[in-house]
């Protein structure tokens, strides 16, 4: 789906928080006070009615909207439109009362107390007729009013499991879809093991860590029923307001969800970022938040996204969050806006009086007033949004993509692997990704089921679980001249989980040229030393030392790379390349040290001619992206240490947003940004 063409959502960057009008009804002053202050701070856009269900219907059956009238009709006075959202992610407590069937229940048959936000069973056909009707009347009330301009449909979908006997019976009924029969779903989930063969669908409970294969499908069962629930609470949104595009806001990937299967039912991505910034290295805190701001880009095949969640100063959930050091708020923006966001909200407005969340920072906090210095800070964001209005619809182009794959993940975490205390797929992933922020190197992140056309180069780390249709798609992709890298644990499963008879990679193994024969594993201060193979075709000079996992790899076409020094595989290569069709394909057998990774890279990339960012020789810290629409290209220089740093852009070609002649040596101070363009071409 496209963003309605009516939706004025690409036409300027927006900028506001998530405001909870309804928690100060009885504090006037306050609320004009928040139209003043939010007009100072350059807010565009609000999201608003997240979680008032209580308040929307304060009895079953009877609304009253005419609070959130005054807030509609306030925003529009003030040119501020509303990202309206439905209320589902916290009912009233008269639901649960009236209709306890509308709680979860959890593993042990024991239904929920109504407490805490998202407590509802998925299935529950109540629930889903009480949020219809909310939905519907709020769809209808506010379809045409101007300030309008998306609905967030509820807030955080989690993927946490109902127990209860309709959400059994209806994982029942989805396996019988997937596999027609006992004898092809006992075959899929070797369940001839410790005896587990099923003879009747009402046998399957799925509480059994021991039968990986039931507890990977009960993950996508759990995820699927959360896109389900999303599809049924939009649909009245869809019907009565067709021209209002729909969002609903997505987290970090370890949640749970196939966000790859939800982006495509939603018109716009948006996301909820919290780093931890100042309590480890900052650097490596940068890394991951532009690699989840490039997984968010990636959903939509490089859409923009909206960042509608993000903290101006601190959080009171995370185990530790610090405040914000001067210049790290506008830092933070810009690199989303580097990444891809045609939009920066915070959570919250306003911070609560009482409740959970009420240390929880926020643009205007207890003290209130412009004069705090987080009040300032997000002025600053704003002047900064306005003053790149076309970026909005501004596209990333990348030649280079990383295949992030939930249900390999979730196969992964299921694993009883000879080395449990290691898997951390995302943490690899995002080790990978790091050596091209590092070269400002652009990179998309892109499902296992996504098309590979247009890159020069995919990456693929620990992709244990292949399924036929995604091993087809990287051959085809490597046999037409693209270059693929793969790592340890790769190719060991099928999708359901089944090991490869005959060895793994079984479904790569061509491509990738190579057996494994066996695999070494480390614990903390083990490991065994790698060297280049001689005269090696990517010309790997480095000495590495592998941890943590050491395939020992017997070559069928592929050529050895590197070879392991040490331990009785002394001499076994390591590190393979493989000519296969027009292009080749890499293999990383171990886990190497970061020097030999950030090596290997930048052989690699050098090898295939990638354009290495605008500037060379990037100081550790600071990184470089480029967005650009109709010709126009915009350069965020982005200096993540607390001192300044000095880089050389080309000469004679970017020049400040501001105006001005082309510049060539810029100095960034510490946490600093500056925008450039190139002007048209």
């Amino acid at each position: 789906m496209t963003a309605p063409r009516r939706s004025p959502l690409f036409s300027r960057l927006w900028h506001g928080a998530d405001y909870n009008y309804e928690q100060w009804l009885d504090y006037p002053e306050v609320l004009a006070e928040d139209f003043r202050l939010m007009r100072l701070a350059g807010c565009t856009a609000m999201s608003v009615g997240i979680f008032s269900w209580a308040v929307l219907e304060p009895v079953d059956g009877e609304y009253t909207f005419e609070w959130l009238d005054g807030l509609m009709d306030e925003l529009d006075r003030n040119g501020i439109k509303a990202i309206l959202a439905t209320p589902s992610a916290a009912h009233p407590a008269w639901l649960s009362k009236q209709s306890p069937e509308v709680l979860r229940v959890d593993r042990e048959g024991r239904r929920m107390p109504h407490r805490h936000r998202q407590n509802f069973c998925w299935t529950a056909p109540v629930f889903r007729e009480k949020i219809t009707a909310i939905n519907t009347r709020l769809a209808d009330r506010y379809k045409d009013h101007p300030a309008l301009l998306l609905w967030h449909v509820s807030n955080e979908y989690p993927s946490t499991p109902c127990y209860c006997t309709t959400c059994l019976e209806g994982f029942r009924s989805w396996l019988k879809a997937r596999y027609g029969d006992l004898d092809k779903l006992n075959h899929a989930w070797w369940a001839t093991f410790w005896s587990h063969r099923f003879t009747d669908w009402e046998e399957i409970e799925p509480v059994d860590p021991s039968s990986n294969g039931m507890m990977l499908d009960w993950k996508r069962y759990n995820s699927d029923q959360a896109l389900d629930f999303f599809l049924h609470e939009a649909a009245p949104l869809r019907r009565i307001a067709p021209d209002i595009p729909v969002t609903t806001n997505f987290m970090a990937s370890d949640v749970g969800l196939d966000y790859w299967k939800f982006a495509e039912h939603v018109d716009l991505v948006s996301w909820d970022s919290y780093p931890e910034w100042h309590v480890g290295d900052d650097v490596q805190t940068a890394i991951k938040t532009a690699f989840f701001h490039d997984m968010h880009r990636g959903y939509k095949d490089g859409q923009p996204f909206y960042l509608i969640e993000s903290s101006p100063s601190q959080t009171n959930w995370q185990p530790l969050s610090r405040l914000k050091r001067p210049g790290l708020l506008n830092l933070a923006c810009a690199q989303a806006l580097a990444h891809g966001a045609m939009g920066v909200n915070y959570f919250q407005w306003r911070q609560s009086r009482g409740g959970e969340e009420k240390f929880h920072g926020a643009v205007v906090g207890h003290r209130g007033g412009e004069g705090a210095r987080v009040f300032k800070d997000v002025v600053e964001v704003g002047e900064m949004l306005a003053g790149l209005a076309d970026l909005a619809a501004a596209r990333t182009p990348a030649r280079v993509a990383l295949v992030y794959d939930y249900e390999n993940e979730w196969a992964l975490n299921l694993a009883y692997l000879p080395r449990k205390a290691f898997k951390e797929y995302q943490g690899v992933c995002i080790e990978h990704y790091a050596n091209f922020w590092r070269m400002g190197i652009p990179i998309d992140l892109i499902s296992g089921r996504g098309g590979l056309g247009g890159y020069a180069l995919v990456l693929a780390p620990m992709l244990h679980l292949v399924a036929p249709e995604t091993a087809a798609r990287l051959a085809e992709f490597v046999r037409s001249g693209g270059t693929l890298v793969t790592t340890f644990l790769t190719g060991w499963v099928g999708e359901s989980d089944l090991v490869h008879l005959g060895g793994y990679p079984a479904p790569l193994g061509e491509m990738l040229g190579t057996d494994m024969v066996e695999f070494d594993t480390f614990g903390a201060g083990q490991g065994v030393s790698i060297e280049p193979a001689p005269g090696n075709s990517l010309g790997l000079t480095e000495t590495a030392t592998a941890g943590r996992y050491a395939e020992l790899l017997a070559p069928t076409s592929a050529e050895p790379l590197a070879v392991y020094g040490g331990e009785f595989y002394r001499g076994v290569p390591a590190v393979t390349a493989n000519r296969y069709g027009a292009g080749t394909a890499y293999h990383l057998g171990a886990y190497t040290d970061e020097a030999f990774l950030a090596h290997f890279y930048h052989r690699l990339s050098t090898r295939l001619a990638l354009e290495i960012g605008p500037v060379h020789d990037l100081p550790d810290g600071v990184t470089t992206r480029v967005r650009e629409i109709d010709g126009k290209r915009y350069l965020f220089a982005m200096n993540f240490k607390s001192n300044s740093q000095t880089i050389h852009l080309e000469e004679g070609t970017w020049s400040p947003i501001a105006g001005g002649e082309p510049v060539g040596v810029v100095t960034l101070e510490g946490f600093g940004i500056k925008v450039f363009t190139n002007g048209s071409s």
